[in-house]
């Protein structure tokens, strides 16, 4: 006989995590099955580790700096070491503390993988079978590998993380947000970066902005090529070198790292035996409510490849919860002016849309405004980092449709900036606005 529940979630990452704790506060009895590390990609080997490394790279940037203010200091080397010990005692404090409101919420966790052998049962892969009225799939995803020669002389993002010290000279392949983080922090903590791109870089950003973040990567000292076609890995004398079909070698490196996009996992859930859609990506189909085309399943996260972040799965994850077992019926992720930040150096922030989309959406009626400005705390040195602010607007009452900023701060300063465009922000609130001065935000309620 297999154990009965109300809800059994396929995964224990942020948007498996998010539906089981809201499901189990309305109530509901919950079974979570996650083979590998509690918090998935996020706390493990994506955005918790990459933004201490991020923080690692500012503190080395401010140092640096604080020599050119008048400091009497030497900016000195990364323990590297030491650096990755303080980063595992906070990953694993995470991790203790899910396993503790698991407990606490009742949460019956099963550390095995699971697959479907009906719509309303799963195997674990002991042997065992879970059923419930409800199964969640919140599996999310893995680097995406090439069929190319020499491959596994590269590293992927998740190797990053277990590297035991700096690359003196490494290679980054790809063009999207986990490239150009990794290209700007590994920078700033001293190594040689060379950015291969297929096309140009974050294709769902402004251009503006990403021609600008690019010119500023560039004056790092990081070395970009576009029309990449890589053919593969092979070793060379002096290290690994990268065989591109378009420019030739290039090399030789310590180290590659492969950004070349990441796969859903929902290619061992045996979703045939439960005749759940994919698509040819492999992605869960869903619609704008987290349901498949089988009643009783849905799915939330990255193994849906819509909007592949972390507060979009634990949004969407505690909405169908809400939805499922809070008796709110009309409870769903609305997917529109989604803000989001790539870590890069400097950040690039955004919310709304692009302005080549806006252009395509509302033609004639848009209203640029920008700003490109040196901030005061790199000006005072004379150096000339740019940041790059603008807003987009449509129709007589000027309503906020994007707001794109680049610059030191534009991770931060976008969210209140997000929640506004959310209530239908005009380009007369941002005037009416008083700024806060002197400051790098100011610039978003002062355009004219």
């Amino acid at each position: 006989m297999a154990d009965s529940f109300d809800l059994i979630v396929l995964g224990g990452g942020s948007g498996g995590l998010a539906t089981a704790f809201r499901a189990a506060h309305h109530g509901a009895r919950v079974a979570m099955l996650e083979p590998g590390a509690l918090g998935g990609t996020c706390v493990n080997v994506g955005c918790v580790p990459k933004k201490a490394l991020w923080y690692a790279a500012q503190l080395a940037q401010e140092q640096r700096l604080a020599v050119d203010y008048g400091f009497a200091s030497v900016p000195g080397p990364l323990d590297w070491e030491h650096f990755r010990q303080l980063r595992q005692n906070y990953i694993d404090g995470i991790r203790h503390r899910y396993a503790t409101r698991l407990a606490e919420a009742g949460i019956q966790v099963f550390a095995e993988t699971g697959r479907f052998v009906s719509t309303d049962t799963v195997a674990t892969s002991c042997g065992n079978e879970l059923r419930a009225t409800q199964i969640v799939i919140a599996t999310g995803g893995r680097p995406r590998r090439l069929d190319v020669p020499g491959f596994d002389l590269g590293l992927v993002s998740d190797d990053i993380f277990a590297l035991r010290t700096l690359p003196r000279r490494i290679a980054v392949v790809g063009g999207g947000y986990i490239a150009v983080e990794f290209a700007g922090l590994l920078r700033a903590l001293g190594s040689e970066v060379s950015l291969h791109v297929r096309n140009r870089l974050l294709l769902d950003f402004d251009a503006e902005l990403v021609d600008a973040l690019e010119e500023s990567m560039r004056g790092q000292g990081i070395s970009i090529s576009h029309q990449l076609k890589v053919a593969g890995l092979h070793h060379g004398n002096d290290g690994i070198v990268l065989d591109d079909a378009v420019n030739g070698e290039c090399g030789p490196y310590d180290a590659v790292l492969w950004a070349v996009g990441r796969v859903p996992n929902s290619d061992r859930l045996d979703l045939d035996a439960a005749g759940v859609h994919v698509n040819d990506m492999g992605h869960v189909v869903t619609d704008d409510w987290q349901n498949t085309n089988i009643p009783g399943i849905c799915a939330v996260g990255d193994v849906t490849g819509r909007e592949e972040l972390t507060p979009v799965a634990v949004a969407a994850g505690r909405r169908l919860a809400d939805r499922l077992f809070g008796g709110q019926p009309q409870s769903r992720l609305d997917y529109t002016n989604v803000p989001s930040v790539v870590f890069a150096e400097p950040p690039l922030a955004m919310v709304g849309l692009t302005e080549a989309q806006a252009r395509e959406f509302h033609g004639d009626r848009l209203h640029v405004y920008r700003s490109r400005f040196t901030p005061m705390q790199w000006a005072l040195t004379g150096h000339g980092a740019i940041s790059v602010m603008k807003i987009l607007c449509v129709g007589d009452d000027e309503r906020v449709v994007g707001i794109h900023a680049l610059g030191a701060g534009a991770d931060e300063m976008l969210q209140g900036f997000a929640v506004a465009m959310k209530l239908g922000l005009r380009k007369r609130d941002l005037d009416d606005t008083v700024a806060i001065h002197p400051s790098s935000a100011e610039e978003l309620v002062l355009m004219s």
